[in-house]
């Protein structure tokens, strides 16, 4: 009886042991993605309440801000006045932030403030 209470315990734990590994392998197999922002600023004080309302907004969706107006050159074609690149885990993390009701909230702020243009792209993979 202890030896199927001993095989048991054993068995339960190995499949612990395999789900957990299981699951950290699919996480790192999800690309991460990155959020770019090309920003004119029309109305600074507007936009300067937006930054900080969207920047908490981001950073409590779990988004990090990579790049804020740093500065930029132009290969081909014409640079935007300002950029933004916001990284994130997933690719679904980045569009879900961007469609939730705090963001909503945000968008009158941010179109009486700047002209905007909004794209998200999925990375490569970490593995």
């Amino acid at each position: 009886m202890k030896l199927q209470l001993k095989l048991a315990a054993a068995l339960l734990a190995g499949c612990a042991v395999g789900a957990a590994i299981v699951e950290g392998v699919h996480a790192q197999a999800k690309p991460p993605a990155f959020s770019i922002v090309e920003v004119e600023v029309i109305d600074p004080q507007g936009f300067q309440e937006f930054a900080k309302r969207n920047a908490a907004g981001v950073a409590a969706a779990g988004g990090r801000f990579i790049v804020r107006r740093g500065r930029t050159a132009t290969s081909v074609g014409t640079p935007p006045k300002g950029i933004f690149v916001i990284a994130w885990d997933s690719f679904d993390s980045a569009t879900g932030y961007f469609n939730s009701p705090t963001f909503n909230e945000l968008i009158p702020l941010r179109d009486k403030s700047a002209r905007v243009r909004l794209f998200h792209v999925e990375g490569l993979s970490q593995q």
